[in-house]
């Protein structure tokens, strides 16, 4: 089933509260009353880029629909050590039921949004994008692609539903090149899916193989030097989207995107970030 990403929100919303809250907040049932009303902040203590407020939003509301929150910064927003990101206000013991809840969404988010926005940064001024992957963590790949978003990066296929990715293994599995297009081409016919296909390559050779089949979308170049990133880009020249992939970093990116390419995917966006520190507050 393909859920949306209200659909998905609410699934994790139910685990997420059942796995911290099982039969109680026994800490704060133990000491605060349960009329008891305040205010919380939260308080950012890394330089980054800020989000999951919105979220934050979503998981207060779904703990106690009674709760008002103050956005003070929104997703998206450079935030410093010392900023206040928002006010909660409420009754006490549902501040502190979503306060870990919160914080655990917003501080990764607000990494993956951080690590996005530096690899952005580096393509200034260039037309090509950075795309997300699907190493991502199970069951909050959606939470991760929207951090991605909001840090400037492109969402590219959530899952292996809404995409043909024909990668090293398939082309194996199938044969080669030629035949995996091929066969592919003629499951999208008899299906009726209206598919984008991507072909990964993995030398010029390929390269060539792919040119000569057609009938795709895009070329991923995965793990080509910059050498031959320059080469592909001038074989393929503007027949068909060119991605780069594999072995990125700040250091590179942009020498890649200096080849031609339109697109450069880094899985290190989600799978390799350091979570922004933040905490909430009583006031």
């Amino acid at each position: 089933m393909i859920r949306t990403f209200d659909e998905h929100l609410q699934v994790f919303l139910q685990y997420a509260v059942t796995e911290d809250l099982g039969d109680g907040d026994h800490s704060s049932l133990a000491c605060i009353p349960p009329d008891a009303t305040g205010k919380a902040r939260l308080i950012i203590k890394d330089k980054g880029i800020l989000a999951g407020v919105e979220i934050a939003c979503r998981i207060f509301n779904y703990l106690d629909p009674d709760l008002i929150m103050e956005v003070l910064i929104k997703d998206g927003t450079k935030i410093q050590p010392g900023d206040i990101g928002f006010h909660i206000t409420g009754k006490l013991q549902s501040i502190l039921k979503g306060e870990r809840l919160v914080l655990n969404v917003m501080q990764r988010m607000s990494g993956i949004a951080t690590q996005t926005n530096l690899f952005v940064t580096c393509l200034h001024g260039l037309p090509a994008r950075v795309l997300d992957t699907r190493k991502t963590t199970p069951g909050v790949r959606f939470l991760e692609k929207e951090a991605v978003r909001i840090g400037g990066g492109v969402n590219h296929r959530m899952g292996l539903y809404d995409m043909i990715m024909l990668k090293d293994n398939h082309i194996d599995y199938t044969g080669g090149i030629a035949q995996a297009i091929t066969q592919t081409r003629e499951y999208l016919r008899r299906t009726g899916k209206n598919l984008e296909i991507i072909v990964e390559a993995r030398n010029l050779a390929d390269v060539s193989t792919i040119l000569q089949t057609g009938g795709i979308r895009r070329i991923l170049l995965d793990n080509f030097s910059i050498e031959d990133t320059r080469k592909a880009v001038s074989m393929i020249n503007r027949r068909f989207e060119i991605e780069s992939s594999g072995n990125i970093t700040l250091e590179n990116i942009r020498d890649y995107a200096l080849c031609g390419v339109d697109y450069i995917s880094v899985g290190a966006l989600t799978h390799q970030i350091k979570s922004l520190d933040m905490s909430l507050k009583a006031l």
